[in-house]
């Protein structure tokens, strides 16, 4: 049974959600140093998991969403969520919460892209062309200089250091395998599906290695509604939708823009400075994505 292939987008609106999707995918961690310091990791995880679910489901009803055809479809969606979301948080959070730096913990998952270039050939068929190379390049570095005052090298433990190639694998290999074997799934379905994988997995975390304790305050319920809405829905749905439409080389570089424009959040909302240098890097990482997705 062949697969069917998904409606092809035009630019315009591809710009438009590829501009959304960094804007959201960028907000976690704004979202993440509003809610950490109320809650465990995985307790946090598992919350906005659950909220995720609780605006999904029904949505699922009203929009009488087409769910997985087969047992092997729906099988195909959960792998890919246990990659690009169950263990890619797993290792982001839980990473920074042993004592990664951010800095450190964005250069190691900065490398999805490139790597992602290189098996889009073997795996997916997909030529990446010189310039584009060159792009996912330019964006590397754009990026390590937006985050090189944050790169703290000396006292990051092995331990932290591993949750963030388990970040780095669960994202490269469940995009790779996404867009292999999910391009019929309905969008909203797939988030649907991955949120509830996850919260069963990260929820039974939770509750075997953390006391599950949490400080409702106003910060903390802001942080949780962002995550689980924005992050856990919206720019999910996002990510899942562009990948199905576009090459993964293409799609994956957008992740250069979200240090900068997380720097810029973190301008606007905490005062936050940036120096001349990550300005530097700031525009190197446009050229390089522009390059990319030219």
């Amino acid at each position: 049974m062949t697969q069917e292939k998904p409606e092809t987008l035009s630019r315009g609106l591809m710009v438009v959600l590829s501009t959304l999707f960094v804007f959201f995918w960028a907000s976690g961690f704004v979202a993440a140093k509003y809610g950490l310091p109320y809650a465990e990791p995985f307790t946090f995880l598992t919350l906005r998991f659950l909220l995720a679910l609780v605006v999904m489901v029904p949505l699922t009803i009203v929009w009488q969403v087409r769910w997985p055809k087969s047992p092997q479809s729906l099988l195909h969606i959960i792998v890919a969520g246990l990659l690009v979301q169950t263990a890619y948080l797993i290792g982001v959070f839980y990473g920074i919460y042993l004592g990664l730096s951010t800095g450190v913990m964005a250069l190691i998952v900065g490398l999805q892209p490139l790597i992602t270039g290189s098996l889009a050939a073997p795996l997916l068929g997909e030529q990446v062309s010189a310039r584009q190379w060159i792009g996912l390049g330019l964006g590397f570095i754009g990026l390590g200089l937006v985050v090189a005052e944050k790169v703290e090298f000396a006292g990051q433990g092995g331990w932290a250091v591993s949750f963030a190639g388990l970040a780095l694998v669960g994202i490269t290999i469940g995009t790779v395998y996404q867009k292999r074997f999910c391009a019929e799934i309905d969008a909203r379905a797939a988030v649907t599906v991955q949120n509830a994988v996850s919260l069963v997995v990260i929820g039974a975390l939770a509750v075997a290695f953390e006391t599950m304790h949490v400080e409702w305050t106003g910060e903390f319920i802001f942080a949780l509604t962002w995550s689980g809405i924005g992050l856990s829905v919206i720019a999910l749905a996002l990510y899942f939708f562009l990948v199905q439409r576009g090459a993964a080389a293409q799609v994956t570089s957008l992740i250069y823009l979200s240090p900068p424009t997380t720097a810029v959040m973190g301008w606007l909302m905490f005062g936050e400075t940036f120096a001349a240098l990550a300005m530097i890097g700031m525009a190197i990482a446009v050229a390089g994505v522009a390059l990319v997705n030219r």
